[in-house]
């Protein structure tokens, strides 16, 4: 079997992203699996990993990649550090057709780079098989209840970022001490969704049903997890086809604000289709019944699903206010703000961890397919363009976007 060499990029966004896609020590694991598999890091002053791990673990550390047949790197990759000819695995953010990285992936075609975006690689199910969603979840809802801690004056936990690791960051937990009649709502099933829960089941809250979460007083903090078809409902009456749903939201129309008036803190975990009636709007913040003091907003569409969330918040300063009766920012302890956070790169607080699991899934779900046979398509089917400088059949619908005209 033909040797194949896979590179691994320093991060070049900024501010500086510290994930990695591979470990050292995942290095290891993959060179014992593929024999035939050689791998290269690239130096780098900034990865969670230093380059001596990489050293320690017998991965050569350079400069140069201009020899690897793949190379992987996490977020998009600058312009000025792209390869001609090289097949190129990131989060390129532009099968969505954001503009900001138009002229991104005009250089990919442009330098007929092979490139295998992340975020389009699929099971044959149709489902996304990695990402950094669990970790969103994980630190958002921790960052959702260290902003209920400052909003109401309870107790104070570490920023995840300054926090070594996961394990540091849980034991800040411990801190949490909240009244007894506290209720927590959050939306979400996906990967986000069962991050969040993974900090929900760390602390002293019971879960409840959303029946009895809307009907009974309880002695203890409680929450509840929420399926679409408990805070949507067909417009015209008729039962809920999630299906349906999925397939045309418009059909329905949104039933969340029966929750503020229940709630002390959201947890935002869900996907949401533009088509969609809005979850949370100004005039809900402002019914005389909100309860709503804290919005931990991990899923983060700007403008968007949710009022309050009219800007992304920073790792550094993760917590704005928002005021429900001028639709503004203000201080979030202001009486009578929502206190919201939305940080937009929530991964990046844990990039030890992060790393660890996304690794893991790659070694897992995409590396198989990736050196030996590609039986289900996967990678060809995230595979956005090709060595000949254009898009692939699967990402002609791009071609409006990187002419311009879209």
């Amino acid at each position: 079997m033909d040797k194949i060499v896979i590179g691994l990029i320093r991060e070049g966004k900024v501010p500086p992203d510290k994930r990695v896609p591979l470990t050292p020590q995942q290095c290891v694991k993959l060179k014992k699996l593929y024999p035939n598999l050689e791998i290269v890091a690239q130096t780098s002053n900034v990865r969670a990993y230093p380059d001596q791990q990489y050293i320690d673990a017998g991965i050569e550390v350079r400069e140069s990649l201009e020899d690897c047949d793949i190379i992987l790197g996490v977020k998009e990759v600058n312009v000025e550090d792209l390869i001609p000819g090289k097949t190129f695995m990131f989060f390129s953010h532009t099968i969505k057709k954001q503009p900001y990285n138009r002229d991104l992936l005009r250089a990919i075609i442009e330098k007929r780079i092979r490139l295998i975006d992340y975020e389009a690689l699929r099971n044959k199910n149709g489902r996304r098989i990695i990402g950094f969603g669990r970790y969103a979840g994980i630190v958002g809802c921790y960052n959702g209840f260290r902003a209920l801690g400052l909003k109401k004056g309870l107790y104070e936990l570490k920023p995840a970022n300054q926090c070594r690791d996961r394990k540091e960051m849980e034991s800040e937990l411990a801190k949490v001490d909240l009244p007894a009649n506290t209720k927590i709502v959050l939306t979400g099933y996906g990967r986000v969704g069962h991050g969040a829960r993974e900090i929900l089941d760390l602390l002293p809250i019971t879960e409840v049903s959303p029946e009895e979460y809307l009907s009974t007083t309880f002695d203890s903090p409680v929450f509840t997890q929420l399926e679409v078809n408990d805070y949507f409902a067909r417009k015209d009456g008729g039962a809920f086809d999630k299906q349906e749903f999925y397939r045309a939201p418009e059909l329905y129309k949104c039933t969340f604000r029966n929750y503020t008036r229940h709630s002390d803190m959201y947890i935002a975990c869900h996907f949401w289709n533009s088509k969609s009636d809005n979850i949370l709007t100004q005039e809900d913040l402002l019914n005389e019944n909100n309860r709503l003091s804290v919005v931990a907003d991990i899923s983060c569409d700007i403008a968007g699903p949710i009022a309050s969330t009219i800007r992304p918040s920073k790792i550094g300063d993760p917590i704005y206010g928002y005021d429900p009766k001028t639709g503004e920012e203000c201080d979030y302890l202001q009486e009578g703000s929502i206190a919201v956070m939305a940080v937009d790169n929530l991964p990046c607080e844990l990039p030890l961890d992060a790393s660890e699991d996304f690794g893991n899934e790659l070694i897992k779900e995409v590396i198989p397919h990736l050196i030996r046979e590609d039986i289900d398509e996967i990678i060809a089917k995230g595979t956005e363009t090709d060595f000949s400088g254009k898009l692939t059949e699967h990402f002609t619908y791009l071609e409006g976007y990187l002419a311009g005209t879209e």
